[in-house]
């Protein structure tokens, strides 16, 4: 049998893990035989999802985090060696917006809150680059590991009216590349730094902004549907061949890479 691919044995650890994407990805892996480790904030959440995983035969655990505390990640990362001994892929799936952030249709830029804006940077930028100092760590003195930041159609376009959240994850983007020469330079080519950029799927965070109550869409649901050449939204469990390929040997010999799931999105002209 062909193992390229596998993630059996695979210690996975997931910022953002109660998430739709996040969850998603987690039973998935954990399916294929890796141990989960899913961090977010919502405890009753995260116990719940972990209950569903091993109900069906993976192995998950989770744990409180906050991704914009140090010693909250470091206490989570000990837990996590104490139990495993190893880290083995990051995934940095944490994140968020905020409406101060944001351009609404009958405001202007100098209606934006800056202490909101500022947040949205912190939560997406910030909340990618102090996880993957806490768990890049172990990564190296293990000699290997993969990381895997989590970008954004807006990272490639200025999209109207999500200002902050744009600018986070235009920076995932440009700190992925940064990072994957920084490690293999300085460290070791066995860890890779990747990041993989979604197209529109429906989340609890994006669900108003697309449909309606009836299912319908919005105006800017219609707009998304008519530039993506798919003309439909992603499903969650489309990301999992892709995370799965940048975190198993397959992509043994990719790094620095944003790798799109979009169905079409960002090949569309017009």
């Amino acid at each position: 049998m062909n193992e390229l691919f596998s993630v059996k044995d695979q210690v996975v650890v997931i910022t953002g893990g109660t998430g739709v994407l996040g969850a998603c990805i987690g039973e998935y892996l954990a399916l294929q035989g890796a141990k989960v480790v899913l961090m977010g904030r919502r405890k009753e959440e995260g116990d719940r999802l972990v209950a569903e995983i091993n109900a069906k035969g993976g192995e998950a655990l989770f744990l409180v985090t906050d991704v914009m505390d140090a010693e909250v990640l470091q206490a989570n990362c000990d837990e996590i060696m104490a139990r495993y001994g190893r880290v083995d892929a990051l995934l940095n799936a944490a994140g968020g917006n905020m409406p101060g952030a944001t351009i609404a249709p009958g405001n202007t830029f100098f209606d934006v809150k800056i202490e909101e804006f500022q947040k949205v940077l912190n939560v997406n930028l910030t909340g990618t680059v102090l996880p993957t100092q806490i768990f890049l760590k172990p990564m190296v003195e293990a000699g290997r590991g993969s990381i895997v930041n989590f970008s954004s159609m807006a990272a490639f376009r200025p999209m109207t009216r999500v200002l902050g959240y744009a600018a986070a994850k235009a920076g995932i983007s440009n700190f992925t590349a940064f990072l994957a020469n920084e490690v293999a330079t300085k460290f070791t080519s066995d860890i890779r730094v990747n990041a993989i950029a979604p197209g529109f799927f429906l989340t609890n965070q994006n669900r108003a902004l697309l449909t309606n109550a009836d299912g319908s869409l919005t105006e800017r649901g219609n707009d998304v549907i008519r530039q993506t050449p798919f003309k439909r939204f992603g499903r969650p469990e489309e990301l999992c061949g892709t995370i799965q390929y940048l975190i198993s040997d397959a992509s043994s010999f990719v790094t620095g890479t944003v790798a799109v799931v979009d169905g079409g999105f960002n090949a569309f002209a017009m």
